[in-house]
């Protein structure tokens, strides 16, 4: 892929690739409306007026859980929670129905509540419309319980990959163990 011409590629991202970053209030334009931020990441790759457009970005926010109507699709991104702002990138990034889904901690600036909620959206993602993930995060607990492969990096350098739950069990590496040796143990099991 890091061959392909810049006009591939942007064929590419969007449609086949999708992308949620971390700081979804800072990922939105905060001049532009919801509705028209949705619209123009679905023009980008497909035909139709908006008028046409907006019963599929209603039935994807309700999907994530937005009680959205035409009302929500005319807010603006402050007019949002850091929660239903991360639920509307994850819309604009699954418009498309891409293969692929890169989430760069994208739960790292949510409460708990909203953190789980974010997780089961991806597992539904994963299993209702087989998009993969690839699920970039420093918490392993997310990590562990959305993901079934894991790549521990260090320093940018690939310290160990595998099964998840046999990564965090019997980490190979010091780093790894570390890692795992630093996750927060349930008081129950602790006695």
């Amino acid at each position: 892929m890091t061959t392909l011409p810049e006009s591939e590629m942007r064929s590419i991202r969007g449609r086949d690739i999708g992308l949620i970053l971390q700081s979804p209030m800072s990922s939105l334009n905060p001049a532009l409306k919801i509705g028209t931020q949705m619209y123009e990441t679905w023009r980008a790759h497909q035909p139709g007026s908006r008028k046409q457009c907006t019963p599929r970005f209603l039935e994807i926010l309700h999907s994530l859980n937005l009680d959205a109507d035409e009302k929500f699709l005319n807010r603006k991104p402050a007019q949002l929670s850091v929660g239903q702002a991360q639920r509307v990138l994850i819309a604009m990034a699954v418009l498309h129905r891409p293969s692929l889904l890169l989430a760069d901690e994208c739960t790292s600036s949510l409460d708990l509540i909203t953190q789980k909620e974010v997780l089961n959206i991806f597992r539904q993602l994963s299993r209702d419309m087989g998009t993969g993930i690839l699920f970039i995060s420093h918490d392993l607990l997310a990590v562990s319980s959305l993901c079934h492969r894991i790549a521990i990096l260090r320093s940018g350098q690939l310290v160990e990959v595998g099964l998840t739950r046999e990564i965090l069990k019997r980490p190979s590496q010091p780093y790894t163990q570390q890692l795992a040796n630093a996750l927060p143990v349930p008081e129950s099991s602790q006695q």
